[in-house]
């Protein structure tokens, strides 16, 4: 009788390998540490929160450049039509870490190793300057130094009745910096813009809306429902128009008379040839509401 022959053993395809190497690898855990700045598309809106609540959301690491990231990209995001920036638990922004700025200074470190946060903040501040769409703070307790500048960088703020803001710099013998000195006086005018350098005093709220701080001061337990309100009603407005406007009320600081009728004609010209012009009529006529996008 034959001996039964033996099977050849199957030989290993090396092609299977880089899948079965692949499945382990995506199989690993993600990355678990915390993200200090947080970002949600809620189209037509998008929340960027500084997500730092046990130190009152004070700037440290990278979280300067990740806001400016975040803030291009609800920028090149066409289905974002308001930015609404807030922070995580009872505060705004307290600005940048002191205790980072301390362990600096016992390091004798030189100006140039903190100059980076001051570029990054001037990029973060310019970036929102130029964002084609409106730009609101939703204040909800401290806005403090950086923050409060950051606050004011938007074009618009809501704010807790329990919020303040203030330019504490003076308070720890420094400068206002993140576009203080160029916000705050075309807000309160210069001699009140002054004072609050000076004197690093925190503003209140409701007196933050008096001198025209804030636009709106609503209830803490009604500022997120309000504040998506107020931000749905900027979303609706008429891109094309909300720009040259905001440029508008900017020239309008500095330029004569005559220098702004020569520009409010320009603006209009380019709005009454647009798809949105010739749509806001029509929806006047038809007495519904307009549905602008931008061209």
């Amino acid at each position: 009788m034959k001996s039964a022959r033996k099977k050849p053993a199957p030989r290993s395809d090396s092609r299977k390998a880089p899948e079965q190497k692949l499945k382990r690898t995506q199989a690993r855990p993600r990355d678990s540490r915390k993200s200090f700045v947080l970002y949600r598309a809620e189209p037509p809106l998008a929340w960027i929160t500084l997500n730092r609540p046990e130190k009152k959301n004070a700037l440290a690491g990278s979280m300067r450049e990740d806001l400016l990231s975040l803030i291009q990209q609800a920028g090149a995001d066409a289905a974002v039509r308001c930015l609404i920036i807030t922070g995580a638990g009872d505060a705004f922004c307290s600005g940048g870490d002191i205790s980072v700025m301390a362990e600096l200074k016992m390091k004798q470190a030189s100006f140039e190793e903190i100059a980076r946060w001051l570029d990054a903040g001037g990029k973060t501040v310019s970036a929102l300057a130029g964002l084609p769409k409106p730009t609101l703070a939703c204040v909800n307790g401290v806005a403090a130094g950086a923050g409060c500048n950051l606050a004011l960088a938007c074009d618009f703020r809501i704010a807790s009745q329990s919020a303040s803001l203030g330019e504490t710099f003076a308070r720890v013998g420094l400068h206002p910096d993140w576009g203080g000195t160029y916000l705050l006086p075309r807000l309160v005018g210069g001699p009140k813009a002054l004072e609050l350098f000076t004197t690093g005093e925190m503003v209140p709220a409701e007196e933050a809306l008096r001198i025209g701080l804030v636009n709106r001061v609503v209830p803490a337990a009604r500022l997120e429902e309000e504040t998506q309100k107020f931000a749905r009603r900027l979303a609706a407005a008429p891109p094309l128009t909300f720009v040259a406007a905001r440029e508008a009320v900017r020239r309008s600081l500095s330029a004569s008379l005559s220098a702004m009728l020569v520009f409010e004609r320009q603006a209009q010209q380019i709005c009454w040839e647009s798809e949105d012009g010739a749509e806001g009529i029509r929806a006047f006529l038809e007495k519904r509401p307009p549905n602008f996008n931008g061209r």
